[in-house]
């Protein structure tokens, strides 16, 4: 994987940065699809167990982010439990943009605006690399599961369901 120099998103700013290296995947974005990370899988040719979406969840310990692979669902009891909560429900999304700086859809874990708490699915660790949002519709980045828990301070734990 190359790593990228030039301006980019506040994702791609930020791995630069870091010394990460990464890949960009950019894609042509359906305006009519709503299942962004499917869309990503189908259009980069990429098995859906290797593309992780980002979800915001609220709970009594803040906002948490939460990052699955795009062909499940995010299991909010088991997060709730990653991070020492007593319950989490999914996050406004008005909410998420405001304290992420990304849209929906084009959520990246990675640079957000403000640092949140993550947490990766650990499916992410049977990969060589995975994908997540590059910071908008339309664009991902691929790197090493190591890379994306340095980058966000992620801890691994089963947080995903069917």
């Amino acid at each position: 994987m190359a790593k990228r120099t030039s301006a980019g998103t506040p994702a791609t700013v930020a791995l630069t940065a870091a010394g990460i290296p990464f890949a960009v995947h950019a894609y042509d974005h359906d305006a009519s699809v709503t299942s962004f990370g499917l869309e990503a899988a189908d259009a980069l040719g990429i098995e859906p167990e290797r593309v992780f979406k980002t979800l915001l969840a609220d709970t009594d310990a803040g906002l948490i982010v939460g990052i699955v692979p795009v062909d499940g669902k995010l299991d909010l009891k088991a997060l709730a439990t990653a991070v020492g909560a007593k319950r989490a429900v999914m996050a406004d999304p008005a909410v998420a943009e405001r304290r992420t700086g990304y849209v929906v859809g084009g959520i990246s874990p990675i640079g957000q605006k403000v640092h949140l708490r993550t947490v990766l699915d650990e499916t992410a660790e049977l990969f060589d690399t995975v994908f997540v949002s590059g910071g908008k519709r339309g664009l991902d980045l691929e790197l090493a599961p190591a890379d994306l828990i340095a980058a966000t301070d992620a801890v691994v734990a089963p947080i995903a369901r069917p």
